[in-house]
């Protein structure tokens, strides 16, 4: 017995679909300080290097090869950067950042890749969300939960966060309803969803998910108080 809905998706999963499939590359940024500046709300991907990161960017951009795994898996060792937005206006970005924990990378290069991708989720000023993919078979992992150490002031402040945990048509319905609750009880409350690229599963929530990061709460200020966003004029 299968387990996704095989619902079409609601009108709101067809328009965050649409645009995602917009995605274009926009640049490749060694170092933080080759990043372009940008006003337009910038949600990052991460996660540890098998954890299904690229497959997750072109499953939900409906690309093949937006995102693409090196073939030595930690050797990619830039952020890059996705527009996002219809008819050539640029509404958002996805930043693909490089997987972390690969074994075989030197530690050199682990530690410098590491201190790079926490001061980039730390002082972009445009970075409104973080998606984070773990495979549920390990769990947050002491790397992770760094990670979102180092972010927690910023998700306090607002900044959006949700862990994603992929590959889950590896798991029976009682080992993903488990790998849920340890996910949100390790992010302390925070938004966790399972996904599937094979059987796109939890695609349509991911999908509008992005979609309302990017354009429902812009210019809100992100106070306990401010639950809802502003009512259009």
């Amino acid at each position: 017995m299968t387990h996704h809905s095989t619902a079409a998706p609601s009108a709101d999963a067809r328009l965050a679909h649409a645009w995602l499939h917009t995605a274009r590359f926009l640049t490749t940024a060694p170092t933080l300080e080759t990043l372009p500046a940008l006003e337009v709300p910038e949600f990052a991907f991460v996660g540890r290097s098998n954890a299904g990161k690229s497959t997750a960017i072109n499953t939900l951009t409906q690309q093949k090869r937006l995102a693409f795994a090196s073939k030595t898996p930690g050797r990619t060792q830039s952020i890059n950067l996705f527009t996002l937005g219809k008819q050539g206006i640029t509404d958002a970005v996805l930043a693909d950042l490089p997987g972390y924990g690969y074994a075989a990378v030197p530690h050199e290069a682990k530690l410098r890749w590491q201190r790079v991708m926490v001061n980039y989720l730390l002082t972009r000023p445009n970075l409104r969300g973080v998606v984070m993919l773990v495979d549920p078979r390990l769990g947050l992992t002491e790397l992770d939960e760094a990670l979102l150490e180092a972010i927690r002031p910023r998700v306090e402040a607002g900044l959006r966060f949700l862990v994603l945990l992929t590959k889950a048509d590896k798991l029976t319905r009682t080992e993903a309803n488990k790998a849920l609750s340890i996910a949100r009880l390790q992010t302390a409350g925070g938004e966790a969803r399972l996904f599937s690229a094979l059987k796109k599963q939890g695609l349509d929530e991911v999908a509008t998910l992005l979609w309302q990061w990017a354009h429902t709460d812009a210019a809100t200020p992100t106070g306990p108080d401010n639950t809802e966003p502003p009512a259009e004029d």
